[in-house]
């Protein structure tokens, strides 16, 4: 008789941490070792030694400080980004906007206050390994608009964005605004995966990767202006 093989657990999700301080990538480690799903494979002190971890674990997920010596996770992020299927969490302080922003650009999957819950660290880290992206609205609120180019009248519609239906511009807003899919049902008054459906579709009308970047166009483009959130 052919014994059937016992069904195999989901590989957890591979992460690495990058922080020059040892405490805080201690902390990290506790907060995500904690979870079964989640597993951290390596610790880098700089940039360099981010790059060296991801070459040689290939995780799902980076957690990357910005302010790090030898090479400083901007530089660092974009040589991950550009080489690996690896994801990049943005790890900063209210003082490093201005990286975190250019890291954006770059095709990070989002970022995160280093003294952000427990609970939001965990989803940002299971978003990206899904291949989504979480945004503090916290963040989103302070960092893209300051740095989005001027924006045109809210009421213009920039070209890029003609493809897109009435209902699917209301969710661009909302998405820009840093509110979850779960969030944006609530406010439309329908089901969440109608909402998850309707961010697949910019996407691939956009040709972007993820709701990070939709973030990046609205404010760039100037559909979204900083006195409408």
């Amino acid at each position: 008789m052919t014994s059937v093989p016992a069904h195999t657990a989901a590989k957890p999700i591979s992460v690495v941490v990058a922080d020059d301080q040892r405490l805080v990538r201690a902390g990290f480690r506790v907060i995500l070792s904690a979870e079964p799903d989640i597993e951290v494979v390596g610790e880098a002190a700089d940039g360099l030694e981010a790059i060296a971890q991801v070459r040689a674990l290939a995780p799902a997920v980076v957690l990357m400080d910005i302010r790090m010596p030898n090479m400083d996770g901007l530089s660092a992020a974009a040589r991950i980004l550009a080489s690996s299927q690896s994801r990049v969490l943005v790890l900063t302080t209210f003082d490093a906007d201005e990286y975190v922003y250019e890291t954006l650009k770059l095709g990070a999957s989002g970022f995160l206050l280093k003294d952000a819950p427990p609970d939001q660290l965990l989803a940002a880290v299971r978003c990206a390994a899904a291949g989504d992206a979480l945004i503090d609205p916290s963040i989103t609120r302070r960092l893209i608009p300051r740095f989005a180019r001027a924006a045109r009248p809210d009421s213009v519609i920039p070209a890029r964005l003609h493809e897109l239906t009435a209902r699917e511009l209301d969710v661009l807003r909302l998405v820009a605004k840093g509110l979850s899919n779960a969030e944006i049902a609530d406010q439309l008054v329908v089901e969440e995966s109608t909402i998850k459906t309707h961010v697949s579709r910019i996407l691939t009308k956009l040709a972007l990767r993820d709701r990070v970047q939709l973030v990046v166009l609205a404010y760039e483009s100037g559909f979204v202006v900083p006195d409408a959130i």
